[in-house]
Formats: C-alpha cells, sequence, structure tokens
C-alpha cells in the first residue's frame, strides 16, 4: 500500500508546466529515444511482477497447464514451454513431471512454516495439529482446480500414488513438528503415516467443498484428528502392554550372545589341555 501511494504522487505522464510547455518539441523525442533504450536493454516495467526462481516457475507451470488440460496429455516439454525454461533446465530441475508435482509440497510447506505460529504451543495437541493442517488448505486454495484434476486423475495410478505418499510422509514430518508432536520411533512412524491418510481423506472434500467458510472441510478434519487420537491411544495401551514381552525378548537377545562365546570359550580351553 505504501508503494501504490508514492506512485499516485508522481507527475502523471504528459502533463506539463507552462515553462516545460515552452521548450522544444526535441525534448519528448529524446526522452522516447531513452525510454525506447531502455527497454532494448531489457530493463523490466516498474508494474511488473517479480521473476520466480526457476523451481517455482517450473511448478507454477504445471499447476497452470493442470487447471487447464488432463493430467496424462501435460508434457515435460509443456511444463519448460510455460515455465520460460529449456529442457536442460528443467531437467537439471526435476527429473519428471510427478517431481514438479512434488515440488509444489515443497512451496506449500513453506508458506506454512513461515506463517506466525506463535500462541500455539498453548494450545491442546488436538488444536495445534487442527490449525495447521487448516493452514496447509488455506496455502493450496490457489492451485484447488489443478489438483482437483490431477488427483481425479492419480487415482487409477497406484506408481504414483506409492510416490506421492513418500513425498507427504516428508511434508507432514514438518507439518506435525510444527503442531509440537514427535514422529520418532514406532509411535512416531505411526502418527506420520494416520496423519498422511487423514489428510488425504480430508483434501477429497475439500477439492469438493465450493463453501468459502470450508465448513465441512473442518468437519472431516476434525473428525480425522479425533479417530487419529483413538488409534494412538489404542495403539500406546498396546505397546505398554506388550512392554514385559519385549523387555523379556531383548533379554534373551542379549544373553545369547555371551552365552555362545563362554561356550566357545570353553571348547578352546578343552583343546588346549
Amino acid at each position: 500500500m505504501t508503494e501504490s501511494r508514492a506512485t499516485s504522487k508522481r507527475p502523471r505522464k504528459g502533463a506539463t508546466s507552462p515553462k516545460a510547455s515552452s521548450a522544444p518539441e526535441s525534448v519528448a523525442p529524446a526522452a522516447s529515444a531513452q525510454d525506447g533504450a531502455a527497454r532494448s536493454a531489457g530493463a523490466a516495467p516498474e508494474d511488473s511482477p517479480p521473476k520466480l526462481p526457476p523451481r517455482e516457475a517450473a511448478v507454477e507451470a504445471l499447476m497452470r497447464l493442470a487447471a487447464e488440460q488432463p493430467w496424462n496429455d501435460i508434457e515435460v516439454s509443456d511444463i519448460a514451454r510455460e515455465a520460460g525454461l529449456t529442457l536442460a533446465e528443467l531437467r537439471d530441475l526435476f527429473p519428471s513431471k510427478g517431481a514438479v508435482l512434488g515440488g509444489l509440497t515443497r512451496i506449500i510447506d513453506r508458506k506454512v512454516l513461515e506463517g506466525d505460529l506463535a500462541g500455539l504451543e498453548e494450545e491442546p495437541t488436538r488444536e495445534r495439529l487442527f490449525d495447521v493442517l487448516m493452514r496447509r488448505i488455506d496455502a493450496m486454495e490457489p492451485y484447488k482446480p489443478a489438483l482437483r484434476r490431477i488427483a481425479y486423475a492419480l487415482r487409477g495410478d497406484p506408481l504414483s500414488m506409492l510416490a506421492l505418499n513418500g513425498v507427504m510422509l516428508n511434508s507432514h514430518r514438518y507439518m506435525l513438528a510444527a503442531a509440537g508432536i514427535d514422529t520418532e520411533g514406532p509411535l512416531g512412524q505411526l502418527k506420520l503415516q494416520g496423519v498422511v491418510i487423514a489428510f488425504a481423506r480430508v483434501t477429497q472434500v475439500w477439492l469438493d467443498d465450493d463453501d468459502p467458510a470450508l465448513a465441512r472441510t473442518m468437519a472431516k478434519l476434525d473428525k480425522e484428528i479425533r479417530n487419529g487420537e483413538r488409534v494412538m491411544e489404542r495403539a500406546e495401551d498396546v505397546r505398554r502392554l506388550t512392554a514385559p514381552l519385549r523387555a523379556l525378548g531383548r533379554s534373551f537377545l542379549d544373553r545369547r550372545p555371551r552365552e555362545r562365546r563362554t561356550r566357545d570359550g570353553d571348547e578352546t580351553d578343552t583343546a588346549a589341555i
């Protein structure tokens, strides 16, 4: 807003003072020549949007294409042309079209993680996770038409879905970290895979939710988080109940190498006598 106010204070082109109107007409052509030289030198107009880094340009190009045509019709050459890159430049950035789609998750991750998360640590775990995942939904909003088409195309492609699951595991590891939820250990991995599956279900509802308030989406997210809490409670119970058996198994495995070494030592001593 500050820039727009400063721009509005500039004199309009062609507005001249009385003294300026009496100046020789050759001044205007000279100014035009300078403008033309600046344009030929590659000077960008003041109101042009900033140029995106190549990786982001490729991702944005893919999203524009996917919003307008079927996913399976998009070639890597189309992405390169739309992004203003050569095929060699695109190849240096991404190995495949799917990898470009995976690059979108990094953009979404950054938007969520760079947001103001202050105060979340004071909320219950459920509320923290709900807030972080809704921020993710908000960050995905500009790409909704493209994601709707892509989701429809990938439903019948199990290999692509498996690869996408790996990308989402990495992405949601940071979402859970932002919500203050640990992901290490066996239960941590269960949490991570569980939230990826739950968020995929929420996304399916969001893609068909045209309500600006996203009431259906939020209701689904709340339900999935509550279901996840119940699953984790049962997993915690199983872990506690099996703790003695796991401890017994570890002690048995730890004892066997010592017994084997003792027997080997006895045999060696006997042979030496």
